[in-house]
């Protein structure tokens, strides 16, 4: 979402918007009037972290490296803007602003598609690196007793009779 999120934006207002511009776009994205309608900027806040996401800084000084090399540099400086001003943005609608950062999302993106990866791809790669955690969390909470330590799991399969793979169509 990140990234489609940052394509809309370029599309709209350019690689090096104004920061009067950027902010515009900003405040219409958190009205719903721009980007995907959903009032998000996508890769800022996380539930725990507030302060900072220690793979989100990680992740970002690997981001400004590749970029400086790829000649992407722009981008980077982009999503640094968007990161600032967004905060800044979503803190001042806050009746009671909390501390907020940036997330790992935020520049994944950006380094999977200077790594040449297709953006079809970036969502299933991000989960792939994920299951092992996503397993240890149900595992946990089948084991407590179905106390639900960490965020929500709410399945979203429809249910279906089980068919034997050699009568499969």
């Amino acid at each position: 979402k990140v990234m489609q999120m940052f394509e809309a934006l370029r599309a709209e207002i350019g690689d090096t918007p104004s920061d009067a511009a950027l902010s515009d776009y900003l405040d219409r994205t958190l009205d719903g009037s721009a980007g995907d309608g959903s009032g998000k900027i996508y890769g800022l806040g996380h539930a725990v972290y507030t302060m900072s996401d220690p793979r989100a800084v990680l992740i970002k000084s690997y981001a400004a490296s590749m970029a400086e090399a790829k000649g992407r540099a722009d981008e980077l400086v982009l999503m640094d803007r968007i990161e600032r001003m967004g905060i800044e943005k979503i803190q001042a609608r806050r009746k009671n602003p909390i501390a907020m950062c940036a997330n790992v999302d935020m520049y994944s993106g950006l380094v999977y598609s200077m790594l040449g990866i297709p953006e079809d791809l970036l969502t299933p790669l991000f989960a792939i690196a994920r299951i092992s955690g996503w397993c240890a969390h149900r595992i946990e909470e089948v084991l407590t007793g179905g106390r639900i330590i960490r965020p929500a799991y709410r399945s979203v399969m429809v249910k279906s009779k089980y068919v034997p793979i050699e009568e499969r169509q």
